[in-house]
């Protein structure tokens, strides 16, 4: 390869731009996470789920030759960034409310969830070529962003419960249990509308619960335990 064949533009394409909105949006979501704006923190990492589901799709769209894995790369990094150390942040700043001699528990905890990230993604990539399932291996990391989130955003978030939660997903990001890939229309149909009544400034509330998002709290959860039942 010769050094002027090095130069980004040969390497950039439209889906690469959309995985970096992703993770841009998973950067603001750590900056509002640290100065304690935490719905505007979770809005925003569902907003980077949304861009993290469309960028393989475009490429797929515009038949785009990666032989080198730049596409594949930058999406495993942004994902890093979005979907390891922004929900990290998030649950490291808003435990804020734990007494102080519990305190290192939810920096374990944070760490937790951006190692079992990283080994996500790495392993994803380490595998992609060399294994035959249509399933994924180990629970999609975008998932652990979704479920903080919708958790915080439904009212009925408890920050011990919520840290529990992330030892369990974090586990379950490393693990070799399957979990099947979106293919269902009206499954991804419903969970785009709930992703866009969550983001919009609508009030869907009953008792002081967010309906749309307790519903996407839901399904996220039943995603990620149903397929345990599948351990022998």
């Amino acid at each position: 390869m010769k050094l002027k064949s090095t130069k980004i533009q040969s390497f950039f394409a439209i889906s690469d731009g959309i995985s970096l909105m992703n993770m841009i949006c998973g950067f603001i979501s750590i900056l509002f996470a640290i100065n304690h704006n935490f719905e505007s923190s979770a809005i925003l990492m569902i907003i980077a789920i949304m861009f993290d589901s469309v960028d393989g799709w475009v490429a797929r769209k515009i038949n785009r030759n990666d032989a080198l894995k730049f596409g594949q790369n930058i999406d495993s990094l942004s994902d890093a960034i979005s979907f390891g150390a922004a929900p990290a942040v998030f649950l490291y700043t808003i435990s804020s409310t734990i007494p102080h001699n519990l305190s290192i528990i939810p920096t374990i905890i944070s760490l937790l969830i951006v190692a079992c990230g990283i080994l996500r993604l790495t392993r994803y990539n380490a595998i992609a070529d060399h294994i035959q399932t249509h399933d994924f291996i180990g629970f999609p990391i975008p998932g652990i962003a979704i479920i903080l989130a919708t958790f915080y955003l439904s009212g009925l978030f408890n920050i011990y419960l919520a840290l529990i939660l992330m030892i369990i997903v974090s586990l379950l990001m490393i693990s070799n249990v399957t979990y099947p890939k979106f293919d269902n229309l009206i499954i991804i149909g419903v969970s785009v509308v709930l992703i866009v009544l969550i983001i919009l400034p609508i009030s869907l509330t009953l008792f002081g619960i967010n309906i749309p998002a307790l519903i996407l709290l839901i399904f996220s959860l039943y995603y990620l335990l149903i397929n345990l039942i599948k351990i022998n």
